[in-house]
């Protein structure tokens, strides 16, 4: 037994050895992981090595995708590219003809060279000025979106109430944040995870990218907040309804059971990653419901803020806008009618976005509020363009109110003045 145990050792110190040699001994071949051309240009693109090759190497491109049935069509590509022996990079250029997409696979005979993770997307869009363009109009929804959170903090803590604030609102809300952040965080840092998205996306790009982990934890920080603004500042006696437990029971009881099952090794991390994603999305289909009732039932939008609202509106606006742009820029429109997903989020927060300012600004605007002021000596002649004279009192309208009934009140200062 003891003589099997020390051979079993030894298998495994030497498979170990081997690995660091192979490993120490291998050449990482380095390589852009997306080109993006305007049609109709050439571009030249630079493979490096990690360290000098002791032979000349050819590198093969093996076109693995093509939005287009024919991939010359779009871009001429080398067959191969030579990499000189003592050399650690070569270059090659690209001709494109037409929008669209080219994914290709780098490969060498080198033994001591490792390409297996090499691969470039060629995308070649319409215009360079459109893909700056949506890049800036994807910053400015970025930067409204992540604002979009501060107003509602700061209202409760002027107020030092949350009256108005729907709780089930703010409990859903936090779950959605919740699982949005587990699915970025899962798919943008654990390397596991990202090699799963990759083997079953081979052609694909990872949806997640720094912005989007930043995001859904800045988010989720202040969902936080908002809860313990809740429990500290006055709440009208309020508190999550059954129906928002139930529902979030429901969500969570969900998530504990796939855990098993991935555990289990029945599902792939990556799959069970995608489930707090869809919890995300049913979340969102549902959150704002609440609200905009509570908001009916008071008739009054005080307590939620429109600051919120708004900026969460032009965020909106700009996402899809940027989906559009995209997709005619890469030819693409499966980005926006592909994914309905992500649009039909967009288009959905947009739409009660718009109940909220309909309720804010039109249905449930508060009214003028006036205030008496004492009766001024009958002998004075001066007057405020904010004060009117009826009989013996005064009414004075507050900073609040716009002017209104700009002929009369004219009319009336002529009177003052020449009587």
């Amino acid at each position: 037994m003891a003589a099997m145990a020390i051979l079993h050792l030894l298998k495994k110190w030497l498979l170990v050895e081997l690995l660091i040699n192979i490993s120490e001994s291998a050449v990482c071949l380095n390589a852009p992981d997306a080109v993006t051309i305007e049609q109709s240009s050439s571009a030249v693109v630079t493979i490096s090595s990690s360290s000098a090759v002791n032979q000349s190497t050819v590198i093969h491109l093996n076109v693995t995708f093509s939005s287009q049935e024919n991939y010359s069509s779009i871009i001429t590509l080398p067959e191969q590219v030579l990499l000189p022996e003592k050399a650690t990079s070569a270059n090659f250029t690209v001709v494109t003809h037409d929008v669209g997409q080219v994914t290709a696979h780098l490969f060498s005979n080198n033994t001591h060279l490792d390409s297996l993770s090499s691969r470039i997307r060629f995308i070649v869009i319409h215009s360079s000025v459109l893909s700056v363009v949506a890049q800036v109009i994807g910053w400015i929804y970025f930067v409204a979106w992540s604002v979009s959170f501060y107003p509602q903090a700061w209202e409760n803590w002027r107020r030092k109430s949350v009256v108005g604030l729907n709780f089930d609102f703010l409990a859903l809300n936090l779950t959605g944040f919740i699982a949005y952040s587990v699915f970025n965080i899962g798919l943008f840092w654990i390397p596991y995870i990202k090699e799963e998205f990759l083997q079953k996306n081979p052609n694909g790009i990872n949806p997640v990218n720094a912005n989007d982990v930043f995001f859904s934890l800045h988010a989720l920080l202040f969902c936080v907040i908002y809860v313990s603004q809740a429990a500290l500042y006055e709440r009208g006696g309020q508190r999550v309804s059954w129906t928002a437990r139930i529902l979030l029971l429901i969500g969570w009881t969900f998530a504990l059971i796939s855990l098993f099952v991935a555990v289990a090794h029945k599902i792939t991390w990556l799959e069970y990653l995608y489930y707090f994603s869809y919890i995300k999305l049913a979340v969102t289909l549902i959150k704002y419901v609440p609200q905009a009732y509570m908001n009916y039932r008071r008739q009054s939008t005080e307590g939620w803020s429109i600051g919120n609202v708004l900026l969460d509106f032009t965020g909106g606006v700009f996402s899809i806008l940027q989906m559009i742009i995209q997709s005619y820029n890469n030819d693409e429109w499966k980005l926006v009618f592909g994914d309905p997903t992500k649009f039909g989020l967009g288009l959905f927060s947009v739409a009660f976005d718009i109940v909220f300012m309909t309720q804010h600004y039109c249905l449930y605007k508060q009214p003028a509020q006036y205030e008496a002021i004492p009766e001024q000596q009958a002998s004075s002649r001066k007057f405020s363009l904010s004060r009117l004279r009826f009989g013996s009192s005064e009414i004075h309208r507050t900073s609040s109110e716009q002017p209104q009934g700009t002929l009369f009140f004219y009319m009336y200062t002529c009177i003052m003045l020449y009587r």
